[in-house]
């Protein structure tokens, strides 16, 4: 099923955040229905940086294709500003596309951007937004590919102003909307109110974020169709790993971790090893 399709369907979708290949196959593996290729993780787990505007758009295709030559889930990718103007969003999305997006997300900041959830953002026009918007509805190859439209106007400008933004989105071709660091419960059941029946709309969930991290399920009441969890997987990866560290570091030896990790066979039956030998015997 397309991410079309399901976003069609009843209910909420989850989608985990990603940053490679291996994360995006134990997000199929889970069974989750779609992943979210987040910028911000790519640029953790790829620069050890923040999310501030370091990546380009080759960064985040080549981490696409590399995915999508894997898995087979929908693929939502964090697309940033578009990396430049309208001509450079018709780009990034044929791009992204031919590199196997099932939806490219794109943001109303200024360029560099930064993390929606850190202070000192800005915002580009809305008419230049609208007109990269439309850019990107046009760029794109299949009408299954996604156009999502986030807005960053809440902490800038305020959130009826965000609410007026993203209305123009919708009426620009955005396939979903999403806007970005919404402070309440309160204000999420408002944007849906104004919003739902102009685009589906999509929530971010960041673990010590400005918006209240909410369950599937409530969301799904408030009226989500889409539920990202970004952040999420490289923040538990991360703790995971330092702990793992601290204890190699005070014992020299893996063995009091060995109930917490994967061993050698194990892994490789996690990424398919044995298939792909397999495969590989039949052109001996």
């Amino acid at each position: 099923m397309s991410l079309k399709q399901r976003l069609a369907a009843p209910g909420i979708t989850i989608a985990p955040g990603v940053y490679d290949a291996l994360t995006a196959l134990l997000v199929q593996q889970a069974g989750f229905p779609a992943a979210y290729l987040s910028g911000a993780s790519i640029a953790y787990t790829r620069l050890g940086r923040s999310d501030i505007g370091l990546l380009g758009l080759d960064d985040v295709a080549q981490v696409t294709s590399c995915i999508r030559e894997r898995v087979e889930l929908p693929l939502i990718v964090d697309a940033d500003t578009g990396f430049g103007n309208a001509l450079n969003v018709m780009r990034s999305v044929r791009q992204l596309e031919r590199a196997g997006a099932s939806a490219i997300q794109l943001e109303d900041q200024t360029s560099p951007k930064r993390c929606g959830h850190l202070q000192g953002k800005s915002v580009i026009a809305t008419r230049e937004m609208v007109g990269k918007l439309r850019a990107a509805v046009d760029a794109r190859r299949d009408d299954d590919t996604l156009i999502i439209a986030r807005t960053d106007a809440v902490a800038v400008e305020g959130f009826d102003a965000a609410l007026e933004r993203a209305a123009r989105y919708a009426e620009a071709g955005a396939d979903l909307l999403f806007v970005e660091a919404v402070r309440s419960r309160d204000q999420m059941q408002q944007l849906n109110q104004v919003l739902g029946a102009l685009c589906p709309l999509m929530a971010n969930m960041v673990e010590g974020g400005m918006t209240p991290v909410t369950s599937a399920q409530e969301l799904a009441e408030i009226g989500y169709r889409l539920v990202i969890f970004p952040g999420g997987t490289v923040r538990a990866l991360t703790h995971a790993l330092q702990g793992y560290l601290a204890s190699l570091h005070t014992h020299g030896s893996t063995l009091p971790w060995r109930d917490r990790m994967l061993d050698f066979d194990a892994l490789n039956a996690v990424i398919g090893t044995p298939e792909l030998l397999a495969l590989g015997q039949r052109y001996d």
